[in-house]
């Protein structure tokens, strides 16, 4: 016995789990706000909602550009697009805030949340070198502060909490637009199609951005941090009840239901 599976239904879906996956994402990039600004705690000196929508304005040109300029581009290489777009803009706003770090404030990159870096320990095992010296991070911390800077474990979990939203806001592009085109407006006018899937995928991302703001509470390093476990479960599902109203929402739109 076949199963018929409705269209409809699997677009709600994939945009739901894209916000869920947008929502994860930033609960990997180091939020340090105003204490990260002033270097008394570490990660990138502005909030989640900043952060998210301008990893995720930039995922969005990248995928978008895919989609109209490529023919015939597979959803793997609009997504793949969409994800690096938003990671260099991520890993390029960690190296600017890291120069001015070292080189205008003159403070070491420390976490105040691990005493050892965990992936510079794991790597110096590797290659046979004093794990506990080369990773130590307690020592290098300011008196009076949180640690500060972007150390290297806070960068490579801000990459990939780009990557991951990256992908989801592009997945929602793709599912948007291939939905909207299919209508009377949408074939009418391919920009109308294009403009409305972007600015709805867009949204997306505000609305899960501020659900990690709330969860958040001010800094987070990064998947390190004990935060991150203590918060991710309730923040996903609250991300995955708000996106699936967004998904609705957006179905609705195009007058397929």
């Amino acid at each position: 016995m076949t199963i018929p599976i409705d269209e409809t239904m699997v677009d709600i879906l994939l945009i739901t789990l894209s916000g869920v996956l947008i929502n994860v994402g930033v609960h990997f990039i180091p939020v340090g706000g105003a204490p990260a600004a002033m270097a008394q705690a570490t990660g990138i000196g502005t909030g989640t909602v900043e952060l998210a929508a301008g990893s995720g304005l930039t995922g969005l040109l990248v995928a978008s550009y895919m989609y109209a300029n490529v023919e015939a581009a597979p959803l793997a290489l609009i997504l793949a697009s969409g994800a690096v777009g938003s990671a260099i803009m991520i890993a390029s706003t960690m190296f600017a805030g890291n120069l001015i770090y070292a080189y205008a404030v003159g403070v070491p990159f420390a976490s105040a949340q691990v005493k050892y870096d965990p992936i510079v320990k794991l790597g110096s095992r590797l290659l046979g070198l004093n794990a506990e010296k080369a990773s130590r991070q307690d020592i290098y911390i300011s008196k009076g502060t949180a640690g500060q800077g972007l150390p290297f474990v806070c960068f490579v979990s801000g990459i990939i909490g780009a990557l991951l939203g990256g992908a989801g806001g592009s997945l929602i592009y793709y599912v948007l637009i291939e939905l909207y085109k299919t209508t009377p407006w949408g074939a009418a006018n391919i920009l109308s199609a294009a403009a409305v899937a972007g600015v709805f995928a867009f949204g997306v991302y505000y609305v899960n951005a501020v659900i990690p703001s709330y969860a958040v509470g001010g800094t987070i390093e990064g998947f390190h941090d004990p935060k991150f476990r203590r918060i991710i479960r309730k923040a996903t599902l609250t991300s995955f009840t708000a996106s699936i109203l967004c998904a609705t929402s957006a179905v609705l739109i195009a007058g397929v239901v």
